[in-house]
């Protein structure tokens, strides 16, 4: 049972309900635990059959840093569009910039990364998060950052500005 201001985990269905992400590109695999407006907790299993480790690196698998990071932002958005009450069909979440990034140690398949994110500042739509990321309990990556809370219109294209 989750206390006051605490969710239960969250699994693939929840999550697809919260995020717009779908396969290839949906980078977390289960929340395990959240504070609203504070806190979350997610984990991605690495797994051999990604669609990146045939190209990066053939005959030495490596997960990219910048998918880190990725998934490190799609944990936040669960933890944000929950925090905000949004859905994936009425918002979307930008991501608006990366500060600090810090990789650690190599990502290989069969590593289960552990995700720690915290709000550090929410304003309306905007927000800034702090993430680190852990396999075994090594730190493998860290940053810091932001993003914004927009309107999703599916009849707006791809090259359409930003509007906040």
């Amino acid at each position: 049972m989750a206390e006051e201001g605490e969710e239960e985990m969250l699994g693939p269905k929840e999550i697809q309900e919260t995020l717009p992400h779908r396969y290839p590109f949906l980078l977390v695999d289960r929340i395990v635990e959240m504070e609203l407006g504070k806190r979350v907790v997610g984990i991605k299993n690495v797994t051999i059959n990604e669609p990146f480790f045939p190209g990066h690196f053939p005959g030495h698998p490596i997960m990219p840093g910048v998918l880190i990071v990725e998934a490190m932002a799609q944990v936040g958005a669960v933890l944000l569009m929950r925090s905000l009450d949004a859905r994936a069909e009425k918002k979307v979440i930008y991501f608006t910039g990366i500060d600090k990034a810090r990789f650690r140690r190599p990502v290989v398949p069969g590593d289960q990364l552990r995700f720690e994110v915290e709000i550090l500042q929410l304003r309306r739509q905007l927000c800034r998060m702090k993430g680190a990321a852990y396999v075994d309990g090594k730190l493998v990556a860290e940053a810091e950052m932001n993003s914004v809370v927009v309107d999703r219109d599916p009849a707006e294209t791809a090259d359409s500005p930003l509007r906040v």
